[in-house]
This record gives structure tokens, sequence and C-alpha cells, in this order.
């Protein structure tokens, strides 16, 4: 049987998931309890850092968006593309 920890890591990467999967702009955080990041101990789940958010009731979690966080948190970067001219081989 699997311990408390490992069922919590399992529901948020499957939250993790499944909110990548959905929606185009990936998943910024994981907010928890405060109680239970200190008590599970976690600073990041698969990349993502646990933030400690006393709304959030014990023994539930929240996957926040980017496109939800705060754009003083974000860094904004130009993109600059070059056009590439990709060529299909010819089948006779």
């Amino acid at each position: 049987m699997a311990s408390p920890e490992a069922k919590n890591l399992e529901a948020i990467s499957k939250a993790i998931d499944q909110h990548n999967s959905s929606c185009p702009f990936p998943a910024a955080e994981v907010r928890m309890n405060p109680f239970e990041v200190e008590r599970l101990g976690w600073d990041h789940i698969r990349g993502l850092p646990v933030v400690p958010d006393a709304e959030i009731g014990t023994g539930r979690f929240r996957i926040v968006c980017s496109r939800d966080v705060d754009g003083e948190e974000l860094e904004e970067v130009e993109a600059i593309g070059q056009e590439v001219e990709t060529l299909a081989p010819v089948n006779n």
C-alpha cells in the first residue's frame, strides 16, 4: 500500500498533467495549506514551486496556471525567430 505522501504526489502530478494537457498556458506553481507544506517538506514538485497558501484547506491543493501568476513574477523576453526553409524528399 502506498504511503500518504506518495498518494499526494501522485494526485498532484496527475493534476499538473491534466492542466498542461487542457490549457495552452503551463502550470506555474502548486499551492497548499502552510501546514501541509511544512508537514510534507516539499519545496518543488516536478519543477514547480510549492507555495504555502492559508486560503487552501488542509488535504487540498491548487495548481496555478502561468497566466494567473502576477506579472511581476513572470519574466518577459522577446523571441527572435529566423525563417527556415524545409525541403521534403520527392518520391518517384
